[in-house]
């Protein structure tokens, strides 16, 4: 796991550093999900050491699987460098022409433009990556009351493709913003 993505600096934002999640973010991890924005919107919040661990565990495994990539998000800090975000591709598969991307930014760094910077990287990487496996579009969901994901995906090259339905776990209707291999 020697992936180490970049996103370029902006006017008034520093470059942002991607990279597979390290045991030692644990503490990190658990401060950015001390939110209760951050925990609203996500179906599995990180509330617990154990939790924060099984995170963690499950990166390492999508990574080792090929299947699913999370990206900690980190922007330098006087100290070092501190977590900003996660960004993760799902569902990769040799042969699928699809996948998702999805994120979530930490409290401090919202509305700095963070989120679509990283994903931006993210989806940069990923139709390079998996351009040989025919990958050929990715897909960034998120609910109809959370106009800031829209914001997200549309600095981000992604276009609203359509209004979903609510259905459980998601209790209210959602979006599926797509971007296409190719175009941005």
């Amino acid at each position: 796991m020697s992936v180490l993505l970049r996103a370029v600096a902006t006017a008034g934002a520093p470059e942002l550093v991607l990279r597979p999640w390290r045991r030692h973010d644990l503490d990190a991890l658990l401060a950015a999900y001390r939110d209760p924005v951050l925990r609203s919107w996500t179906r599995y919040p990180v509330t617990t050491r154990a939790e924060a661990v099984a995170f963690l565990r499950r990166s390492r495994q999508g990574w080792a699987a090929d299947r699913r990539f999370s990206f900690a998000v980190l922007e330098p800090w006087p100290d070092g460098e501190r977590l900003v975000a996660n960004v993760v591709l799902k569902d990769v598969t040799a042969g699928r022409p699809y996948a998702e991307v999805g994120y979530w930014t930490a409290a401090p760094a919202r509305g700095r433009g963070v989120a679509p910077r990283a994903v931006a990287a993210v989806t940069e990487w990923a139709f390079a990556r998996f351009a040989a496996s025919g990958l050929a579009r990715l897909e960034l969901l998120h609910q109809v009351d959370n106009p800031a994901s829209c914001r997200v995906a549309a600095k981000s090259g992604y276009v609203l493709q359509e209004v979903l339905p609510a259905r459980p776990p998601f209790p209210r209707d959602g979006h599926r913003h797509v971007r296409w291999r190719g175009r941005s």
